[in-house]
Parts: structure tokens; sequence; C-alpha cells
């Protein structure tokens, strides 16, 4: 697998996109679009939150009723949210304008929006804006950022990546971006991941690849405990790349994969990194649980605790905090069995062994929790599960960022 320098959603052949201001938010770009050349299979992954927006009830609709789709037209801004009859209705619109653009029926038509809750979605900006979207549609480089700028809301800074591959003799592309700072906590800020690949394969192992791939990636992140109503990963495929068309597991099915998994896992780790706030990307790895479920489990619990991410920010080896997290998991285990490292840039240091604090310089643990990258890492002693998770430190700008998130 070859990573692609800076690499975006229209690096695989036949995608194109576009990213501008079109008037849903005051000021900063809020519109993109990614369209394939020719129709591409879709499947995604949504949500679990029981409050699902209307581009998520329409984007699972679609993908689970129809074979192909020609684009994503995304907003951000306004989340329709909350909206009922009304935030259906505007999506509808919103599908409608651009697939009569596009000439292909509505349904041909993904659709994900990021931004407030429970404020009804506007579609005369987006029927004023559709005509100069499609004059700047292309498939530089340039697009690609500007796809990867246009999604995002509190984040700091766009998200993507490319990669190559080789498959059946051919040269395939996975391009992907993504958004996500605030209401980080998967089950699958608002989290929307973009996957384009021109790989020829059956609509069924595109669909389970990715069903595979998002536990141990999406789903292992968090930044404050909120699970979006907007939560969405679309991936779609067109085939253009060449190589026979995938219809079983086999070794061309599993390069894939892997590929997959690699792009989602870095793209996981850029939204962990780029919390509302946050200064620090933390990754915790639990080892020798009873079995994964237990591991995945301790990991999130351990990520998402205010306490250990408030630690982390402070450069402070409070490692009692973490063996709380581990506690109030609701998973079973002697604490008295458990090994405790962190880990930087800076080195590794042992902080507990066998549940008791070792003889560990506090100087040299604060150099290690000073990096940009601190990982914690668990051995359990149990068994040989494991898992990783992803998440920040908690600071005073989380709070000011959310106070200030409407005004």
């Amino acid at each position: 697998m070859k990573v692609i320098d800076n690499g975006t959603v229209t690096n695989p052949k036949g995608y194109k996109g576009t990213g501008l201001h079109i008037g849903i938010k005051k000021k900063n770009k809020d519109f993109a679009l990614i369209v394939s050349d020719v129709e591409a299979k879709a499947v995604g992954t949504f949500t679990t939150n029981m409050v699902k927006a209307a581009p998520v009830l329409w984007d699972k609709h679609i993908v689970e009723n129809y074979e192909t789709v020609k684009a994503i037209a995304i907003n951000s801004g306004i989340a329709n949210a909350c909206t009922g009859e009304l935030g259906n209705q505007a999506n509808e619109k919103f599908a409608s304008i651009v697939g009569d653009a596009l000439e292909v029926d509505k349904e041909k038509v993904l659709i994900c929006s990021t931004g407030v809750i429970g404020k009804q979605l506007p579609t005369e900006p987006i029927e004023k804006g559709i005509g100069d979207a499609l004059k700047q549609l292309k498939g530089d480089h340039q697009a690609g950022i500007d796809v990867a700028t246009s999604i995002m809301t509190t984040d700091t800074k766009p998200k993507h990546l490319a990669v190559e591959i080789e498959v059946g003799g051919k040269t395939v592309t996975i391009g992907a971006c993504c958004k996500g700072s605030g209401m980080i906590h998967p089950n699958m800020a608002t989290m929307l991941g973009f996957i384009t690949t021109d790989l020829n394969i059956s609509k069924e192992l595109l669909n389970k690849a990715l069903k595979s791939v998002i536990p141990d990636t999406f789903n292992m992140i968090s930044v404050d405990r909120d699970t979006s109503t907007n939560d969405t990963v679309l991936l779609l495929a067109n085939g253009l790349a060449g190589n026979d068309e995938i219809t079983e597991e086999n070794e061309d099915y599993q390069i894939f994969k892997e590929a997959l998994y690699y792009v989602n896992e870095y793209l996981a780790k850029c939204i962990a990194g780029d919390g509302e706030g946050a200064t620090k990307l933390l990754e915790v790895n639990v080892k020798g649980a009873k079995d994964v479920k237990q591991a995945k489990v301790i990991a999130k619990s351990v990520c998402t605790s205010p306490l250990v991410k408030t630690a982390i920010y402070g450069n402070d080896a409070n490692w009692g905090r973490l063996l709380c997290a581990m506690g109030y998991s609701g998973e079973e285990f002697d604490p008295y069995q458990v090994d405790l490292f962190i880990e930087s840039e800076f080195g590794n240091l042992q902080l507990v062994e066998n549940g008791m604090a070792t003889d560990y310089s506090e100087e040299f643990a604060t150099k290690i929790l000073s990096s940009e990258y601190v990982k914690a890492n668990i051995i359990m002693k149990i068994a040989d599960g494991k898992a990783t998770a992803w998440g920040c430190d908690l600071t005073y700008d989380y709070v000011k960022i959310n106070a200030d998130y409407r005004s």
C-alpha cells in the first residue's frame, strides 16, 4: 500500500468535487459536492442515536434500496435534525435540486448535513448556489481540499487521505475525508466520513468491508461522550480502476479491506486529535483482557473520563484516575493484576505494577505527557483480548467553544 501525499476524495479515478459558500452559514464554505463520472455502488453506516436527522433517514433508505448513486451533497451550518416533516421535505428538496442539476433522479443523491440542531434547513441558498457548484466541479487536488474544508464546523483543520493498492494487476485508489470535533462518541461532533474508491467490487462485499472496519476505527473514538443525530460514513465504489469485480472474500478483498481499515483508522485519529479545544491525541491500548469486548469497554471508559482527560491536559500522571475509569466501566477484573504504562516520543514509563504505584519519576512522567500524542498502555493479565481507543484532552477552550457555538 502506498500513501498518497496530501491525498483527497478526488484521487480515485472518476471523482470530482467542489466546496463553496452558498449562504447557509454567515461566512466560510458551507456546501460540498462529491460526484462520480459513472454511477457508483454506495454503502454506509449511521448514527445509533434514536434521534436521527432527516438526511440520515434519507441516506439509510437509499443505500438499503438502491444499488448505485451519482453524488453526495453536504451542507454545514444546519444539521436538519429535530425538524419534523418540514425537515424531511427540505432534505428531499435538497436531493431534487442536486439531482436535477446533474440530470439524475433525486434517489441518486445522498445528502449529509451538519451544524445546529433544531433549525429548519433553507433550500433557497442551495437552489441559488448549485449552478456555481457545478461550474467549480473538478477532479483536481484543490477540489478535494475544498470538499474537506466545506464540511467543517468547529474543526480546526480539514481531514483527508488517499492510498493506492494493487488489486488484480490494477492500481486501485481509496480517497477519503471527514469532519468531526465535538459530539464525537460514535457507536456505529457530528462525525461525517466520505470514502471514494475506483475499485470494482460487489455491493454485498463493499458493505461487508465497511461494516467490518468501523467497529475498531470510528466507533473507538470519543471526544465528549455525545453521539450525534447525524453521524454518517458513506463509501462509494465506481469500478473505474478496471479490475475484475470482486465477488468473493479472496486475497484481493483482503487487500482492499486492510487498506480501508488504514484509511478509517487514520481519519478516526485525526478526529480524536482535533477535539474541540484539544491540544493532545490520547490513545488507550488495552491488552490481556478477558476478550475483545471487555478490552473495548475499558479502553473507551478510560478515553471518555473527564478526569483522565483533564489530567492529560495538565501533564499530570494521576494514574488513579485511569484505574478508577476502568473500575466503573462495568467490567469485572482484578485491579491487583493491572500494569499501566505511559508512552510518547519522549519515552516509556511504567506507573503501575500489579495495581500499585511504581517508584517512577514524576519529572519524567510530566515530560512524556507533554507530547501532543500520548499513549496509555494497560496490561490486564487475564487472557488475550485487546483493543485501542482514541480521545483527546479536555481544556478550558472546550467549554468556551461550546458555550459560544450558536453565537
